[in-house]
Parts: C-alpha cells; sequence; structure tokens
C-alpha cells in the first residue's frame, strides 16, 4: 500500500526554502548543438515559459576533439552558450563521452571510460577557459557513471574518482570559481555490472572523492510513483534520506554530512512498448513502461513540492525538452514536455504552475 507523504511535512519543508534555494531547469541531452537557429532559440524559449533558470546539455568530448588531443571545435557548442547567456539562464553542462583517438585499446563506444584521466582532465580545464568569462562555473563530471552503458566495459569507482580528481583540479585552475558536481548517478541495483547508487558512492567516497565536489548528482526516476509517495521498499527518491542505505548516510559516513543532492534528471516517459500506468494500484505492474500524460503532469507538478521539501537537495532538472521520436519501441523517446511534433503536453503547463507557486511561497 502507497501512502502520500504528510502534507504537514510537505508544507513545513517548503516554508523553509527560499525560492532561490532550489535550482529548477531542464535536460536536452546532447540535442542542442545539433539544431537550427530557430529551433534551438525554441527550445530554450521553453525554459524560459516554464520558470527554468538552468539548462543541463552534453558538452560531448567527442564533439569538441574528435581527431586528436591538440584540436578543438568550439563552435556549435558556443552558440548554444550564446543562446542560453541571452535567455538569462544558466547552463550547466555535462562532461563525457569519450572520442575514439582516447579510448582503452578494444573499447569501441562513445561511452568507454577516458584511457587517461588526464586527458579528460585537460579537455575539462579547455572548457572552463573558454566558458568561465560567460558566465559557466558549475560542471557535472560524467553523467550515470555507475551503469554498464554509461561507463565501459563496467563501472569502477576507483577509476571514476581518479578521474574525478584529475578533472576537479584542473577545472579549478582554469576557473577558481569552478562549482564541481559529481556525475549524476543511476537509481538501480547491483547487477549484471551495474553498481548501485549507494554502493557507488560509498566506494567513491572511500577513496576521498566526495571532497573533490561542491555536491552530488543523482537522477530519482519514480514513475509511475510519485515523488513524495512513501512506499515499504524505499523508491528511488526515498533513498535520497528516507531509506537505511541512503545518499545521505553514506554522505555522512563520510565526513560530508550537509553536501547538496542536485537532481540532474527527473521525468516520466509517455509511451512504450509496455503498458501505461495513471497511478491508480492496479495500473502499476511489472509490464509498465511508461505512464499516461495527465500522470505526467502530476509528476512534474509533485516533483517541484517535494524537492522543495527535501532537505540538502538543491536543484531538480526535468528530463527532457520534447519527445525523440514517436517510435514505440523505446520508451526513452517519450520523456519531454512536448511532443515530437511540437504540441506541448500537460505536463509543461504543470511544470510552469509549480514553480511559480515555489517563487510564490505557496507549495
Amino acid at each position: 500500500m502507497i501512502t502520500l507523504m504528510a502534507v504537514a511535512l510537505l508544507a513545513t519543508g517548503c516554508a523553509s526554502r527560499t525560492p532561490e534555494g532550489l535550482r529548477v531547469g531542464i535536460a536536452y541531452g546532447d540535442r542542442l548543438i545539433w539544431m537550427s537557429d530557430r529551433d534551438l532559440g525554441a527550445a530554450l524559449d521553453d525554459a524560459v515559459e516554464v520558470g527554468a533558470q538552468w539548462v543541463r546539455a552534453d558538452l560531448a568530448w567527442t564533439n569538441i576533439q574528435p581527431d586528436g588531443p591538440d584540436t578543438y571545435r568550439w563552435d556549435a557548442f558556443d552558440r548554444v552558450v550564446t543562446a542560453v547567456e541571452e535567455r538569462g539562464l544558466t547552463l550547466l553542462p555535462v562532461l563525457g563521452f569519450t572520442p575514439e583517438w582516447a579510448r582503452p585499446a578494444g573499447c569501441a563506444s562513445k561511452h568507454c571510460r577516458p584511457a587517461d584521466a588526464r586527458d579528460f582532465a585537460a579537455f575539462a580545464g579547455a572548457a572552463a577557459t573558454r566558458y568561465a568569462p560567460s558566465g559557466v562555473h558549475t560542471w557535472e563530471v560524467w553523467n550515470e557513471p555507475n551503469l554498464v552503458a554509461s561507463w565501459k566495459p563496467a563501472p569502477d569507482a576507483g577509476a571514476y574518482t581518479e578521474l574525478l580528481r584529475e578533472t576537479s583540479q584542473t577545472l579549478r585552475n582554469s576557473d577558481p570559481g569552478a562549482y564541481v558536481i559529481l556525475g549524476g548517478l543511476a537509481a538501480t541495483s547491483t547487477k549484471d555490472g551495474d553498481i548501485s547508487e549507494t554502493a557507488f558512492l560509498r566506494e567513491v567516497s572511500a577513496r576521498g572523492g566526495n571532497h573533490l565536489v561542491e555536491a552530488i548528482a543523482y537522477h530519482p526516476y519514480t514513475y509511475p510513483f510519485l515523488a513524495s509517495d512513501v512506499t515499504p521498499w524505499g523508491t528511488p527518491w526515498e533513498r535520497i534520506d528516507g531509506t537505511r542505505d541512503s545518499l545521505r548516510s553514506v554522505l555522512a559516513a563520510n565526513g560530508t554530512p550537509e553536501m547538496p543532492v542536485w537532481i540532474t534528471e527527473f521525468g516520466a516517459p509517455t509511451n512504450g512498448p509496455g503498458t501505461s500506468s495513471d497511478g491508480a494500484p492496479g495500473t502499476v505492474g511489472p509490464d509498465t513502461t511508461h505512464v499516461s500524460e495527465e500522470r505526467q503532469a502530476q509528476i512534474a507538478a509533485d516533483g517541484v513540492r517535494t524537492a522543495a521539501a527535501t532537505p540538502y537537495v538543491a536543484a531538480l532538472i526535468w528530463y527532457a525538452e520534447r519527445d525523440l521520436s514517436t517510435d514505440r519501441r523505446d520508451s526513452e523517446n517519450f520523456f519531454g514536455l512536448r511532443r515530437a511534433d511540437g504540441t506541448a503536453k500537460p505536463a509543461l503547463g504543470a511544470l510552469r504552475d509549480a514553480i511559480a507557486g515555489l517563487r510564490r511561497g505557496s507549495v
């Protein structure tokens, strides 16, 4: 049986937070640099429309240094930085994606870990030098390094900590005002090569990695449940600080009890290969892969309220602005606030209203 978090708890949490205390944004992945000027402007205008302040976008090493360590191709990302700056938004680049020349022998994916962490750090430092004058000071180092799909050949807390150590130092050398975030941890179980978010954070922290950053990032997708739901098993959101083995318990045990958590991805798909849920118990099962558009809107609004009520959560970034396609074989295509044809889903208005309510102090 699922019960909702007590209204009094939510009210207390919101009352303790100023509107500036929760950063709200939209995540765009690696899409922005490939857009026309018109589409780029429209995509970022959605962030403005909903009242978001932050834009999370991949700064892919593969795009910047495809040919080797001595040449850079900044033009495409320069255009994104300019468009973000013109709208008064703040950019959160995600540093990742290894070019072919920098991969370990035999690893053939952009998700391969770098063969030499110093090469990656040099790329990161060059990015900080270039973009700090445009107001870019916050950096997320890799995306979901605890997943096989994102850190090949297999997640390795030691190798990631080495990368983090080299990169954080180089970022700060290039920009003394750099704010470094540990790469967004996926909410998962330890199986099939993946490492749970708490186990991975524990291993990184045992090597001092939590002292190399100002914050950690986390991706607590809860769909078809709400962020505010309280369950017997512990949703990904509850694993922030509501379960025995939580992110906060790991941070506290390793000397950083007040470290902020940035939720740099949160959302829900509205189509896919399996069954849909509207949140009712009878619609939740092993074949559930997505939610109704109405449920997505509920998840968006509730996510803002719950983030504002959750201690030490410093940011909530919605994934994503628009559906990738209409291909139902993969639910990954349907996380957008807009459908692939550009029409708005109910979640766009729900997110806008929730952010406005947060700023009024009425959530």
